[in-house]
């Protein structure tokens, strides 16, 4: 059994009572466990799997598939706040989706787990601002060294990942500086 800090970056039904449900994990990167019972109304799992929630997972890789086993999870880091406000939510969103765009699975990066971890911990003190997103970007492409000093952070990851989440242009115009 493997235990790690992890970010829960996306949960989708796999049964009536299972999920599947990514993570980005400080020492095993990007994730995806089968949360068996996850859904029944007495699970061991009630209140500790939403969207940026931080906890410490433990579970048991699989032998046959990239969908390992979820054991245990401990909610450390709930980020209330967030949750109080769509934009923090709509830009918190807009990271996963890039953490996601930049990164391969089950290839640890402890730095962009911090990276994530600051910028939601950010969201969950401070209001959602352009000036964020902006931050967010430029440090992503300078920790996967792809920065440019004559191009923009968006134009260097569009480049380098060849694809931007569709929401940033409306995003970024919804923000306040």
């Amino acid at each position: 059994m493997e235990t790690t800090a992890a970010i829960l970056l996306r949960k989708t039904r796999f049964s009536d009572t299972s999920l599947i449900v990514t993570w980005f994990t400080s020492l095993h990167g990007r994730v995806k466990t089968v949360v068996k019972g996850a859904l029944r109304p007495k699970s061991k799992f009630a209140g500790t799997l939403d969207l940026f929630f931080e906890c410490e997972i433990a579970f048991t890789r699989s032998a046959k598939s990239e969908i390992h086993t979820l054991r245990e999870a401990i909610l450390r880091e709930p980020r209330e706040n967030m949750r109080t406000d769509f934009p923090r939510v709509a830009l918190g969103s807009y990271f996963i989706e890039l953490m996601e765009y930049a990164t391969e699975p089950e290839q640890p990066a402890p730095e962009l787990f911090d990276l994530l971890q600051r910028a939601l911990a950010h969201l969950d003190a401070k209001p959602a601002s352009r000036r964020a997103m902006l931050h967010f970007e430029t440090e992503l492409v300078r920790l996967l060294g792809i920065e440019h000093p004559e191009i923009s952070a968006i134009l260097s990851l569009g480049r380098a990942i060849h694809r931007i989440p569709s929401t940033r242009p409306k995003l970024f115009a919804s923000l306040p500086g």
